[in-house]
């Protein structure tokens, strides 16, 4: 059985094409279903570090999902408390609540509903019709985070 709490699916060649266009299109202020560039600062170097990210409006909150799992923007923003989030030149400041394993099923539900045709193959087989028990099984695998306003 594989550790869900340290689950990470490294990015293929086709992954890094795919997230260059998104960001290169987001860069230009052209968000592609919902997409933003999320920055935050590196939890070693400080510095700036950005990536493609998917933003999921639901019930009102508004929320960042890691499919590939425990990333290095998921390690950072843990480290960070939050960032930006970046659709052209405008620049949204935000702080982050990570979502414990329980509170997820919802959410990973909604994402999967949204982005299954972009992120499904991060979900083994597990879709927006999973059951909130299956989706709790797959959820340490799943960093979820509230954003707040700053």
């Amino acid at each position: 059985m594989v550790n869900t709490a340290s689950r990470y699916v490294a990015p293929g060649r086709s992954t890094n094409l795919f997230n260059q266009a998104v960001a290169g299109l987001t860069r230009l202020g052209i968000g592609v279903w919902g997409s933003r560039i999320l920055a935050v600062r590196g939890r070693v170097s400080g510095e700036w570090r950005t990536v493609p990210v998917n933003l999921l409006t639901h019930d009102g909150e508004r929320y960042l999902v890691a499919p590939r799992g425990h990333t290095q923007w998921v390690r950072n923003l843990r480290a960070a408390g939050g960032g930006e989030l970046r659709l052209g030149r405008r620049a949204e400041s935000f702080t982050a609540t990570e979502l414990g394993d329980d509170e997820k099923p919802a959410v990973l539900r909604a994402y999967l509903r949204r982005w299954k045709f972009e992120v499904g193959v991060f979900f083994a087989g597990v879709d927006a019709d999973a059951s909130d028990a299956e989706l709790r099984r797959i959820a340490p695998g799943y960093p979820v985070f509230r954003l707040s306003s700053r």
